[in-house]
């Protein structure tokens, strides 16, 4: 297909046309992509090549920028250029504009103060403005960082101060005519805030979180628990904005979510793993599939240290003797079979819940267990595996329980949880059983410390590391490692070096 087309691209699905254009070979490095693309948002043959020829100019314009390399910027280049700063700001807020709390008009001239200016009133008595000062003075280097980008700009380091101050200028005039328009007065002179001159940059078609996400989980496939969390996350941050609009977000939106989670005492590892990432990852795919301009959240992160009462550990033989003894007495499956399983497979609880009846089979006369996908869903395709049944559970009796049944689930009293897994339900079955038997450490996970411990053990008797990955269902560490199989027969000599546990 050619795609330096000098007229706009229908797309077939959707009819919308498209602008595309082969990006220069000697400028993909700085463009970071092949092609530049870009909805027309319309569906109208004239209108479509109207707008073809400005984006066309646009980008031209952009290239151009980006051959010429580093240049300095006058002031007056730096106003042209945020002038699509204003447009937008005014644009975010015009429905609602007492919404607008980000910039302060009054602090305004303050956030390019001279250093030793700030660095005097930071030492004296506290002034709450400060903090607020930041917030602002972090909108100009967002509004800088747009404005390089949308424009193929390369320029120097006092052109990026240059232009962080005609930002400045921008969102002043866009707040203070919002500030009009909050108390109804919308017939003032438009000219004196700036507005005369129409800017290049057309208006992004709203993009909800919904739409992100169910555009992002039909290309990903994620597990349906990782599409539920991710939608939470973004519930809350919608809570947070009062809106649903990712092209409304800004980078400063997000900083203000983090530390209202900050303040509120939530867990830093829990802000960056349960709100943050699942953002920015949304945001990135809208990115890069022409929803978004930009990811906002790219940038914002929070620092995370696990402290040494936080990290997971094995259960000793101690507690292994506690828990395997009283599950052996157990009239529940779940809890007489899992931990068992658990102690001699290192496989996780998800998996063992899942097991069926066709997951027992005899391979080189060797009895084994299989994780299949067809079974329920795997963490990863390292998951999918086949592995020696070690002695231990040979001797309890584990292959006449699995006689009892024809076909289907070995648990099948076990019911599936919302998403259809039945290792959610096992693992609180599980955890709240062995918690009552005084395991109550809390760097103890009642289903994940057999895995941990299975390493242990598999460490302490000198059991082969990557035959003991294999078992464990953990990836190959390096392309060598990726060659070649791993007989039967290897892996239940090296699984037999882990001894039984006496009780």
């Amino acid at each position: 297909m050619v795609l330096a087309m000098s007229r706009p691209w229908k797309h077939p699905d959707s009819g919308v046309y498209w602008f595309r254009k082969r990006v220069p070979e000697e400028l993909r490095s700085l463009v970071g992509k092949r092609e530049e693309k870009r909805s027309l948002q319309t569906k109208d043959p004239t209108e479509a090549k109207r707008r073809h020829a400005d984006v066309v100019a646009e980008v031209e314009a952009k290239w151009t920028n980006l051959r010429n390399g580093p240049r300095s910027l006058s002031e007056r280049e730096a106003h042209e250029f945020a002038q699509a700063i204003y447009d937008r700001w005014f644009t975010l807020h015009k429905d609602n504009p007492t919404q607008q709390t980000q910039w302060d008009i009054g602090l305004a001239e303050r956030i390019f103060a001279p250093a030793e200016k700030f660095t005097t009133e930071l030492s004296a008595t506290y002034d709450p403005n400060l903090f607020r000062q930041h917030q602002m003075r972090a909108l100009c280097e967002e509004g800088r960082r747009f404005c390089v980008e949308f424009y193929g700009l390369v320029i120097d380091r006092p052109s990026e101060t240059i232009l962080e101050k005609a930002v400045a200028h921008a969102l002043q005039r866009a707040s203070q005519r919002l500030a009009q328009h909050s108390k109804g007065n919308f017939d003032i002179d438009e000219s004196q805030f700036g507005s005369e001159k129409k800017s290049s940059v057309e208006p992004l078609a709203p993009a909800l979180f919904k739409d992100l996400i169910a555009g992002w989980a039909k290309e990903k496939k994620p597990q349906p628990r990782t599409v539920y969390e991710w939608t939470k996350a973004f519930e809350l941050l919608e809570k947070f904005l009062g809106h649903n609009d990712a092209t409304k977000v800004l980078t400063g939106d997000l900083i203000r979510w983090k530390d209202a989670m900050v303040a509120d005492g939530l867990h830093t590892r829990t802000i960056q793993n349960t709100r943050l990432s699942p953002v920015r990852a949304v945001f990135q795919w809208g990115l890069q599939n022409e929803r978004l301009a930009a990811n906002p959240a790219a940038q914002v992160t929070i620092q995370t240290k696990q402290i040494a009462t936080e990290r997971k550990r094995s259960f000793t033989d101690e507690e292994a003797q506690i828990i395997l003894a009283a599950a052996l007495i157990q009239k529940d499956p779940v809890r007489h079979w899992v931990p068992w399983l658990g102690a001699y497979t290192g496989a996780r609880i998800s998996e063992l819940c899942q097991l069926r009846v066709e997951d027992v089979l005899q391979v080189d006369g060797i009895w084994c267990m299989k994780f299949d996908p067809d079974a329920g869903s795997l963490k990863n395709t390292s998951s999918e595996r086949v592995i020696p049944i070690h002695p231990a559970l040979l001797e309890i009796g584990f292959l006449q329980f699995v006689a009892q049944f024809k076909s289907g689930p070995l648990f099948p009293g076990l019911p599936p949880d919302k998403f259809g897994k039945r290792g959610g339900n096992g693992t609180k079955s599980i955890g709240r059983w062995v918690r009552s038997l005084g395991i109550t450490d809390e760097r103890l996970s009642p289903s994940h410390s057999w895995r941990h411990r299975i390493k242990t053990l598999g460490r302490r008797f000198g059991v082969s590391k990557d035959h003991l990955d294999a078992i464990t269902g953990h990836g190959r560490a390096s392309e060598g490692d990726k060659y070649g199989e791993f007989p039967m027969e290897a892996l239940y000599r090296e699984l037999r070096k882990i001894p039984i546990l006496k009780l």
